[in-house]
């Protein structure tokens, strides 16, 4: 009798959503496929889920552990998937074992839960759906751009996975193919210091220190308006009368409207603060 291969979603960063479905099949599992087998032992140790045995699947190794896995599931072990972090496959490893178990008539469950492109939607402000995911992108330019091209008149915000030293010279590319369109970028998601940072495409990115994998989202061309000078005012007269610094005025108006730059903002708010003093 055969086991089944269950692909486990896990925190992406606050452990508090590690679901309790997630928590009990990792308990049930007879062996564990993580990304990182350090990073799987933590969670491991922090949920107090002893004695399992961790076998290492990668993008460099994938391949050659299908066969081992396929053998350990045909003597009827249940073996779970997990990635480093968030929905393994999307964007992780995982792909190539799953298909082979199906083709192989094994039986493969979803564990959901946490989802790095979800959680960004969720709360980035621009059009949700419907949204392609790209993952991390090609490392060359030439082949960025031919990516890109396929998507440049299709109305859908685009979503992809890029590092804190590429981040800058992806936006410039990204200009150049679609023009001045907004962006958010979605960085330590769910974690302490979560922050979404937003701008439009071919303005200059300000400085700011980016840590990590960031996730980030191209509104489509239709969404690209720029918010009324009287709106922006609006906002900003709501957040002065509650006695907040102008920074920090200038930063809640900017999250909160399209097509001005936090320099164009906290001048504004510095203006509003003159006429009425």
């Amino acid at each position: 009798m055969c086991g089944r291969l269950w692909v486990v979603a896990t925190p992406l960063g606050n452990l508090g959503d590690f679901s309790p479905r997630a928590k009990d099949t990792l308990t049930l599992a007879n062996l564990i496929l993580a990304e990182d087998t350090r990073r799987a032992g933590q969670l491991l140790h922090w949920a107090e889920i002893q004695g399992k045995r961790v076998l290492s699947l990668h993008e460099h190794n994938e391949a050659e552990r299908i066969e081992e896995v396929l053998h350990y599931l045909g003597t009827g072990m249940n073996v779970a998937l997990v990635s480093d972090a968030g929905t393994p496959l999307v964007a992780d490893p995982g792909y190539r074992l799953v298909a082979a178990c199906r083709r192989a008539q094994i039986p493969v469950v979803p564990i959901p839960g946490p989802s790095a492109p979800i959680t960004a939607l969720m709360a980035s402000g621009l059009p949700p759906y419907p949204f392609i995911f790209l993952g991390f992108l090609p490392r060359r330019k030439g082949d960025i751009l031919t990516l890109w091209r396929q998507f440049v008149h299709l109305d859908v915000t685009l979503v992809f996975f890029e590092r804190k030293n590429r981040v800058v010279q992806s936006l410039d590319l990204a200009f150049q193919i679609f023009g001045q369109r907004e962006f958010c970028l979605a960085r330590e998601l769910t974690k302490k210091h979560e922050q979404f940072i937003y701008g439009q495409l071919g303005q200059p990115l300000e400085e700011m220190e980016l840590l990590g994998e960031i996730t980030v989202l191209i509104a489509p061309p239709a969404s690209c308006s720029a918010s009324s000078l009287t709106e922006v005012k609006a906002l900003a007269k709501g957040y002065i009368g509650q006695d907040l610094r102008p920074k920090e005025v200038a930063r809640l108006v900017r999250e909160q409207t399209r097509g001005w730059s936090s320099k164009e903002v906290y001048e504004l708010v510095l203006e509003i603060q003159r006429q009425s003093e």
